[in-house]
């Protein structure tokens, strides 16, 4: 079974930072793309940023948002099987809960989702 578990949600005021983790076992982890995906409050689900498998021959092998370009920077550690969102200059439409994503590459990374953590930005 897949799992991915989540992180470092929170609130913050707008200019603020913040960085979600997420965690997956080493097989999953290492078999797939990982991202985060994020769900606003009126349910409308974005793709934030994705990541590739180490394995993977995918070019470019990260997508970031342009609505979060700039600001937003995904990374992944292979030693820990965590992927990591740094989050800077967050702005009140940002506030959203944020999932974990897992897939076979970064254009289809929304097989496999974690619970999902708030972020919330206050003006």
């Amino acid at each position: 079974q897949v799992q991915l578990r989540e992180s470092g949600g929170g609130s913050v005021q707008a200019g603020g930072s913040l960085t979600l983790s997420c965690t997956a076992s080493r097989r999953t982890f290492r078999g797939n793309a990982l991202g985060w995906f994020r769900q606003f409050p009126g349910k409308e689900r974005e793709l934030v940023a994705a990541i590739a498998s180490p394995d993977s021959s995918d070019d470019p092998s990260t997508y970031v948002a342009a609505s979060v370009k700039g600001r937003f920077t995904i990374s992944r550690d292979n030693a820990k099987a965590t992927v990591s969102l740094r989050m800077n200059r967050l702005k009140p439409e940002d506030t959203a809960v944020y999932h974990c994503v897992g897939g076979g590459s970064c254009d289809y990374v929304d097989d496999y989702w974690g619970q999902g953590t708030q972020v919330t930005v206050s003006s």
